[in-house]
């Protein structure tokens, strides 16, 4: 092969090389610009998710932030700052949540440890009603959920949002005093008629004694008489006149009567006194924090508030465990329990009795299970119908006629036993046999500041 044609094939081997590198520069070229554009796009797209949700958490009225490993803020909104009395989320962010929210302040109280949000090995979310404080160092009542964030499948971090239920427990509150002050409007008259029969007798003894001093009154008036004739001569007609008026004023009933009238007089005053006392007890409006009550003595307070309801077609008994510890409460909350389970009792009783002129049994009783305290309130009624027993704690749901129930009692019932107390409420029923409700209350006192409830 000649030097020419030997240059000709390089050359054109040359110029096939150079067009296939422009055209996969072209093309290089053309998948760069098209990498560039769905990077644009992609940024554009991130900054819109990044403002959105940059919105989304200064819109939101829930407080939100998140924290590190270390329990650093790395996010807050500025409805957290807010509530918790910062001027913005850069007072926040990158300072210990804990120090900042939960540990102590000026009362020196501290967030429990196990209920602790900043702990990031959380493998799912968790809900908890607990109190935050605010920079001043004053609490407030959050409803607050906490989830893990998680890379590669590794715990980085924690995220929580939290609500001020402050004015909905504020209103919860409102409701069961309400519907305390609705049980005692209920049983006013019972309770009217319960004071006014001692006061009755009260009142009737006390005229009886008037009239027996008027006459007491004659009767020394002529001893006085006859003691002073006596220095002289004794008068016939005085002797007589003496022992026809101790005839006449019946002596001897007088001194049988009138210690007994004083008696029942006293017993009386005891009864209303107790009547009036249980009342105040009843009605008070309550503690906000648990405070060491005696369980059987609340009972017996909430027994003479409601014994009106009960006397006529039922006997209440009690069976108290005289060595039950003193229990931490809300004493007007756990007063409305018992005032409600009784009445229910009573009300079941009623409906099976009617008229018949049978009585019924309510029986309470107080028992130490460990580190609990048990209350059974049991009663002879109908009992509950089975495909009904799941629903009796459910808001609004009663069994009574238009007017008669709000269906309220039962479930505020329950709220107040198990969120408030931590306890638990179980029904056991049987038609025709009668109902058994078991409350079961926790005994916290190493956790409780104690707190005089006089």
């Amino acid at each position: 092969m000649d030097t020419l044609t030997r240059l000709t094939r390089r050359v054109e081997r040359e110029q096939k090389a150079r067009k296939e590198a422009e055209a996969l520069l072209e093309k290089k070229s053309f998948e760069l610009y098209q990498s560039n554009q769905e990077l644009k796009s992609l940024a554009a797209e991130l900054a819109d998710k990044e403002e959105r949700n940059r919105l989304l958490l200064e819109s939101s009225s829930d407080g939100i932030y998140a924290i590190d490993r270390e329990g650093l803020c790395s996010i807050c909104n500025p409805a957290a700052a807010h509530m918790l009395g910062y001027e913005s989320p850069e007072q926040v962010i990158g300072k210990n949540a804990h120090m900042l929210f939960h540990h102590s302040h000026q009362d020196g109280s501290k967030y429990p440890e196990e209920e602790c949000v900043l702990q990031t090995g959380l493998e799912k979310e968790i809900k908890l009603n607990v109190l935050f404080w605010r920079v001043d160092g004053s609490p407030i009542d959050t409803e607050c959920r906490a989830a893990p964030i998680k890379q590669n499948g590794e715990v980085v971090g924690s995220v929580v949002s939290f609500t001020d239920i402050s004015e909905r427990l504020e209103t919860e509150m409102q409701l069961r005093q309400a519907q305390k002050l609705e049980s005692i409007g209920q049983l006013a008259a019972g309770i009217a008629h319960e004071i006014n029969t001692p006061t009755q007798f009260v009142n009737d003894n006390i005229h009886f004694l008037q009239e027996a001093f008027e006459d007491y009154h004659k009767l020394m008036s002529l001893y006085d008489q006859f003691l002073q004739a006596s220095e002289e001569t004794v008068q016939e007609d005085k002797k007589k006149e003496v022992n026809l008026l101790v005839e006449e004023i019946d002596l001897e009933y007088l001194q049988e009567e009138i210690p007994q009238a004083i008696s029942q007089s006293i017993d009386g005053l005891k009864r209303i006194a107790k009547i009036v006392r249980a009342m105040k007890e009843f009605s008070h409006p309550g503690e906000h924090e648990k405070v060491l009550i005696d369980i059987n003595n609340a009972i017996e307070t909430t027994i003479d508030v409601s014994r009106n309801e009960w006397k006529y077609h039922a006997e209440l008994e009690t069976n108290f465990d005289s060595d039950l510890p003193q229990v931490p409460c809300l004493p007007g909350e756990f007063n409305q329990v018992i005032l409600n389970l009784i009445v229910n009792a009573s009300h079941a009783i009623a409906d099976v009795v009617t008229n018949s002129g049978n009585m019924g049994k309510i029986l309470i009783s107080t028992q130490q299970d460990g580190d609990w305290v048990e209350i059974t309130v049991s009663d002879t009624g109908g009992g509950v119908p089975e495909e009904i027993q799941g629903r009796i704690f459910d808001p609004f749901f009663t069994t009574k006629e238009v007017g008669k129930g709000t269906g309220q009692g039962l479930a505020i019932t329950y709220s107040v036993v198990v969120d408030k107390h931590g306890g638990t409420i179980v029904l056991d029923s049987q038609q025709g046999v009668g109902t058994v409700f078991t409350v079961r209350l926790p005994i916290k006192v190493e956790q409780l500041e104690v707190q005089d409830n006089e």
